[in-house]
């Protein structure tokens, strides 16, 4: 391994991913098979699962209350200001891989690295969470025989893992990722079939719910909650406005899995089309359907009297609908199944665009001749999330999924505001060391297109306005931990934040953006994504110290993985390395 210098090291990291279709001899290509349909019905299928059955209920019982249903909304605006900035670059970028191509053509190699592997991490603990929370469903349904076996004979006890091993699960999410590896057509239509189901599931829900509602249960006084129970100070928001943010950052996790759609794009017809299309419509069905959900919920029982493991299943036994409960319960299964399949599809995608690129290793983008898909990268995927959920609690698991997601986000939103103030002219993005920039011209750029000095002033702002926000949603997060003498400096420290964000975003609004002809465009920028910078800060910010060590451990091992093995076998960098090197043997050759 060669020794680089340090302007070498820095060129390395930030060296970009050209774009071109390269038709490489002998190497297995994906088949475009997938239409709107199927790719509204996988996003769909994907985010409506634990969020309906098991999220919503919990939720309400402990956190937010009846306000849960706002908490669902506040985590909607969050992931639909996410789903614009992946629309639009599902539209730049119609390849397999997500947010990580989308970070590697804007931004450089090593943050694409680490968005990739973040992702990895987020799906493959969201997989292990679905998985766990479905085992935990049908279990509870049927009275907890696992649980009661591997207590008696299996127990784990240690605080950091779960009670007993979950074999259950182990078992059904290798099934899924058979599944998956059998082929994109045939786990696409198993998909569509299970989506259906639970659409119809949930709007029997809806329908019965209403015919069963009682308003009161919105406005429960506190003095009729029972003596012993942890119901806030009732009404409808009995955690107060702390409750309904709190449920948020939870309700959050029942967002996750729409970005999974961006992951198709070599196996989708018309990708630049069909992708951001299918992403605003699931966002649209979602959104309804948890709002829906949540209200008559809420309506049918009291929210302190919720059933944490199987909600809906117990209300209705309580209501004596035993036939609605067990159409609830079968649409519930449909649900956490298609849930699975669209939180396990994206992975092995992950890492066969990586691994084409040379940052992972070459095995995991090798082709099956017959199913057309990466069959060993979705078998190691099916271990790795098998074993998570057979050894970790689903609390646990849903605390490490969210941090990744929120950081996922982040860059994509960065990365929209990077690509709409791009110079397309700059060969070099080097400036002038001579060139003296004047206040006047940041304040009153006097140029509609961009160049290289309003490409250099957005990038400078983004940089300050993300640093300023990170600053301002920490104290806010933790403000309630200061007093005394402590609490004016916080105070002081958040005004300015504000007046910095406020001047930093009236900058950016006025630098001129890149005059560019997209199938679907982020509207508002700066502001949409700026707010979802925000946003996405805010909800990190709420996590705890543990979740950031977890995220800390993992990010050390991708870290090492790039270290000594990517940055080395990229096929970026082993390009770049060419062109010197025949550069320099050109250079030999004259002078002799």
């Amino acid at each position: 391994m060669k020794l680089c210098s340090g302007a070498d090291f820095c060129q390395m990291l930030g060296r970009k991913k050209m774009l071109v279709e390269e038709m490489e001899p002998g190497k297995e290509k994906f088949k475009r098979v997938l239409n709107i349909f199927d790719l509204t019905t996988l996003g769909i299928g994907a985010t409506l699962g634990c969020g309906v059955y098991v999220l919503a209920g919990t939720v309400a019982k402990t956190v937010a209350g009846p306000a849960v249903v706002l908490s669902f909304v506040v985590a909607a605006i969050v992931s639909s200001f996410a789903g614009v900035c992946y629309a639009e670059f599902a539209g730049r970028v119609p390849k397999a891989g997500s947010a990580y191509i989308y970070s590697y053509v804007s931004v450089g190699e090593f943050i694409a690295f680490i968005i990739g592997w973040n992702m990895f991490i987020e799906h493959t603990i969201g997989t292990a969470s679905a998985t766990k929370a479905m085992t935990n469903y049908v279990d509870s349904l049927l009275g907890y025989p696992q649980k009661r076996f591997m207590m008696k004979h299996f127990p784990m006890n240690m605080n950091l893992l779960g009670e007993y091993p979950d074999v259950a699960s182990f078992l059904f999410v290798m099934s899924i990722a058979l599944v998956m590896a059998w082929g994109v057509r045939k786990s696409s239509t198993l998909n569509s079939v299970c989506t259906i189901f639970n659409l119809l599931t949930v709007g029997t829900v809806v329908v019965s719910g209403f015919f069963f509602a009682k308003w009161s249960n919105w406005f429960i006084p506190k003095s009729e909650i029972p003596i012993g129970v942890d119901g806030g100070n009732g009404g409808f928001a009995p955690f107060g406005w702390a409750g309904i943010i709190a449920g948020a950052a939870r309700c959050f996790y029942g967002f996750i899995g729409f970005e999974c759609i961006s992951t198709t794009g070599e196996e989708t017809k018309n990708p630049k089309k069909t992708i951001p299309l299918a992403i605003m419509i699931s966002l649209l069905f979602v959104t309804v359907a948890y709002s829906s959900i949540a209200s008559v919920l809420t309506l049918m029982w009291p929210y302190y009297d919720q059933d944490q493991n199987a909600p809906l299943p117990v209300i209705y036994e309580h209501l004596g609908m035993p036939v609605i409960k067990y159409m609830v319960t079968i649409g519930a299964i449909f649900a956490l199944f298609t849930s699975l399949l669209g939180c396990l599809f994206p992975i092995p995608r992950i890492l066969y665009a990586m691994s084409s690129d040379g940052l992972l290793f070459e095995f995991l983008s090798n082709i099956n001749e017959r199913t057309k898909t990466p069959f060993i990268a979705t078998m190691i995927c099916g271990i790795s999330s098998g074993i998570l959920s057979s050894v970790f609690n689903l609390e646990q698991l849903v605390d490490m999924t969210s941090i990744g997601t929120l950081i996922t986000y982040l860059i994509v939103c960065i990365c929209v505001m990077i690509l709409r103030y791009r110079c397309d002219n700059v060969i070099s993005h080097e400036l002038d060391e001579c060139e003296t920039y004047k206040i006047h011209k940041w304040l009153f750029p006097n140029t509609k297109v961009p160049n290289s000095d309003t490409q250099y002033m957005s990038r400078v702002l983004i940089v300050i306005y993300s640093i300023t926000a990170f600053v301002f949603c920490l104290c806010m997060a933790n403000i309630e931990c200061y007093d005394g003498v402590y609490m004016f400096p916080i105070t002081v420290v958040i005004g300015i934040s504000v007046i910095i964000l406020l001047i930093v975003l009236l900058m950016l609004y006025r630098l001129p953006q890149a005059i560019e002809t997209l199938p679907f465009k982020v509207p508002l920028v700066p502001f949409v994504p700026c707010l979802s910078i925000f946003l996405n800060l805010y909800l990190m910010a709420e996590l705890n110290i543990k979740t950031w060590i977890r995220f800390g451990v993992g990010l050390v091992i991708g870290v090492l993985i790039y270290t000594f093995y990517g940055a080395w076998h990229s096929l970026e960098g082993i390009k770049q390395r060419a062109m010197v090197a025949k550069v320099n043997n050109n250079g030999l050759k004259i002078r002799h």
